[in-house]
């Protein structure tokens, strides 16, 4: 099975948009986030109208406890969520030429959509991965056992290892996709995990729902070794 990317409207260098903004538009204005299975049409996030965001999605719905330090910039090289035996490394995504948005070349490395923060910083970190191929499992089939309380860590480039507890799982028709809430910042260091889910359309070939993992920060430690 294939991957596809589907062209974003383009943005003037110099845009004073926010970067989760892109993103809204890539959701909104291309109908589909262009992260996804090509032959089986299984984009990783799907189309959301600005009408269908919930209202949750722009207010600043932060953690009972929030670290009062974050993490300096630093690009996510490694994912370890050991509730479901994940542990990898991370590829990083960005925009093609074309203005359509990379995407995880690997069913089994998710990867970090480098035009937002870094996990750790102020922001919404996400990170998107495949649930399956035609082969079998990918690397975030499992990602909607995950339960509030589950260890999420990343490394990072600079040595440290960033600590996140996961807040809640959420799952979300593509057509109803919560761009704001996954993408924009509330004020505090929240990274989301992505993937497909929900039901199987067999006749469209891919999946009608996307699992949401949030996350908050909690610590950061050296990297072992």
């Amino acid at each position: 099975m294939g991957m596809r990317s589907v062209t974003s409207p383009g943005n003037n260098k110099g845009s004073s948009r926010p970067w989760w903004a892109a993103a809204v538009v890539l959701l909104i204005g291309a109908g589909f986030f262009a992260v996804g299975i090509a032959a089986g049409g299984e984009p990783l996030a799907g189309p959301a109208a600005a009408s269908q965001v919930p209202p949750s999605a722009t207010g600043n719905t932060a953690p009972s406890t929030t670290p009062s330090a974050v993490v300096a910039r630093s690009v996510p090289v490694a994912l370890r969520i050991p509730a479901i035996d994940v542990s990898v490394s991370l590829s990083t995504l960005g925009l093609n030429p074309d203005r359509t948005v990379q995407v995880p070349t690997r069913f089994q490395e998710p990867g970090w959509y480098r035009l937002g923060p870094t996990p750790g910083q102020v922001g919404s970190a996400v990170i998107l991965g495949h649930v399956d191929d035609k082969e079998g499992p990918a690397v975030f089939y499992r990602l909607k056992s995950l339960r509030a309380g589950d260890k999420v860590e990343v490394t990072l480039a600079s040595g440290l290892v960033v600590h996140f507890v996961v807040t809640k799982v959420a799952t979300y028709l593509k057509a109803q996709f919560p761009a704001r809430l996954v993408y924009a910042s509330r004020g505090y260091s929240a990274p989301q995990l992505v993937t497909c889910g929900g039901q199987f359309d067999t006749r469209a070939g891919s999946y009608l729902s996307n699992v949401v993992v949030y996350t908050t920060l909690v610590s950061a430690t050296p990297a072992a070794g």
